[in-house]
């Protein structure tokens, strides 16, 4: 194998630091929060919170790849926060769908009450 092919190979063979797996997630919940506390329309209020929960899922999945004593228990508490969240979406856009049923909107600014 040419030298500068095995070069390439290693450096993709290459461990990822975990630093670079933190400053990642946490763009991604910086992200998040920004879109959950700007934007108005209550959809995408809940991508933006989705985006938060899986950067804490991708701590969670570092930590665990990373810390030999975790045994895998940060992939298992990330799979139960997969589900814990898809619960959530439904339930929250069922919400939003009752909401747009009865106010015809799903701006946040504008459902100010909770009378029909």
């Amino acid at each position: 194998m040419p030298p500068q092919l095995q070069q390439g190979v290693d450096f993709l063979n290459a461990e990822i630091p975990l630093e670079f797996y933190l400053v990642v997630g946490a763009i991604m919940f910086a992200i998040g929060a920004w879109g959950a506390l700007i934007r108005r329309n209550a959809v995408v209020v809940f991508m933006c919170v989705e985006l938060m929960i899986n950067a804490v899922n991708l701590s969670l999945v570092a930590f665990s790849d990373y810390l030999p004593q975790a045994n895998g228990e940060g992939t298992s508490y990330a799979i139960l926060v997969i589900a814990i969240a898809a619960a959530e979406i439904a339930v929250g856009l069922a919400i939003v769908l009752a909401v747009f049923r009865s106010r015809r909107t799903v701006n946040v600014d504008e459902i100010n009450t909770m009378k029909g």
